[in-house]
């Protein structure tokens, strides 16, 4: 499938922030006040909806640093019963290597997680409790394994911009490049799961969001799970997300 609005040189500036992306909620005391000053590549909030009524707000910034790059997250759900906080926090090496992932449960209860590099695979180091031992999980994977974690859904479009980076493909005598479907290990940190998913480019498509029609790019995220449709404009940007066997909408308010 050929993505026609996408030139090799913006192909190849995805890839690069994407490969150098850092995402998170929460700082690193270890990392200077210079380094973790960036630029925002993106930054707003996404409205979830399940069965068209709004249960949830996702407030993210994703940002070029000067060695690496980061996605900052939080996740408020209020569904007219219950009340949840979420923080999480993903960065990348420059080469596209994950150097740390951190979620946080802020309420009703009290939980952490971090996913790191060890040896050659990686290690997920969980505490649900601030007087318990935190529980470990080895994933024999490579450090360049992406993070999908549930409900942080800026998270897909990082891994949008990396399979547009790594898979386009410029055609002579065109701005565009021809795309085809790639496989990308993942790992699911609060499901303590690791799988693979495949993300291919559909092509453009006339979608309502906000009660407007817009042209925008589509892309299919699959796995053994839920099939994916997500939209995102010609910057790139995350619009719209439909997981319709879920009855689930994200839409960036």
């Amino acid at each position: 499938m050929r993505f026609h609005s996408l030139s090799r040189t913006l192909a190849w500036m995805i890839l690069s922030c994407s490969l150098a992306m850092a995402a998170g909620v929460g700082g690193n005391n270890s990392v200077s006040d210079k380094k973790n000053t960036g630029k925002a590549l993106d930054s707003g909030s996404l409205g979830i909806y399940v069965s068209g009524k709004r249960v949830g707000t996702e407030t993210f910034v994703i940002e070029q640093l000067a060695d690496s790059s980061r996605t900052k997250s939080e996740v408020k759900i209020d569904d007219g019963t219950s009340k949840a906080t979420q923080t999480s926090e993903m960065e990348l090496s420059p080469a596209g290597d994950l150097r740390r992932y951190a979620w946080n449960e802020v309420s009703p209860g009290k939980a952490s997680m971090v996913v790191e590099p060890k040896d050659e695979y990686l290690i997920e180091h969980l505490l649900t409790g601030p007087t318990d031992k935190p529980v470990d999980q080895i994933f024999m994977l490579p450090h360049s394994t992406s993070i999908l974690d549930d409900y942080f859904f800026a998270q897909r479009e990082v891994l949008v911009w990396r399979y547009l980076g790594s898979g386009c493909r410029p055609e002579p005598g065109s701005a565009g490049c021809k795309l085809a479907r790639a496989q990308f290990g993942v790992i699911i940190p609060r499901e303590r799961a690791s799988t693979l998913v495949a993300v291919e480019y559909v092509g453009r498509e006339k979608v309502m969001v906000h009660g407007e029609a817009r042209e925008l790019n589509r892309f299919n995220l699959i796995s053994d799970g839920p099939q994916w449709n997500l939209w995102l404009d010609d910057n790139y940007k995350l619009v719209r997300i439909v997981i319709a066997s879920d009855n689930t909408e994200v839409v960036r308010d």
